[in-house]
């Protein structure tokens, strides 16, 4: 069996992606986890992956529109085929975000550690 090293994060493409959602709502925060993060940071082959990607954004504008709607507008600009995966988008206003993280441990996790998607190039970077 050959054992390949993760393929890096495709930072043009989160970075045009993050500008993209940007520029519909004002972010208070951008992180990146899930499986493809946890792979570059070490974990171990055999574990159960779960999603590809999780992306959590938080914005207070999302008040202002249904939970749907708010996931629909920002998960479509997601490039699956440049990324390599799909993403579960979750966007919460920041009172959400903080119910969240008590109620979702993965949520919890991502917003600890996640990558910092509002981060220069050079942060962005050194995630990996």
């Amino acid at each position: 069996m050959l054992i390949t090293a993760p393929a890096p994060l495709n930072l043009r493409e989160l970075q045009r992606y993050v500008q993209h959602v940007g520029d519909r709502f004002a972010l208070d925060a951008a992180r990146l986890g899930g499986a493809r993060v946890e792979d570059l940071r070490g974990a171990p082959l055999q574990r159960e992956r779960g999603e590809e990607y999780v992306v959590v954004l938080v914005s207070a504008a999302f008040a202002q529109i249904p939970w749907l709607e708010r996931v629909y507008q920002a998960a479509s600009p997601w490039d699956a085929e440049a990324m390599g995966g799909r993403a579960d988008v979750h966007c919460y206003t920041p009172a959400e975000l903080e119910r969240r993280r008590i109620t979702l441990p993965a949520v919890a996790r991502i917003v600890a550690a996640g990558v910092d998607l509002l981060a220069d190039d050079r942060e962005l970077a050194r995630s990996q």
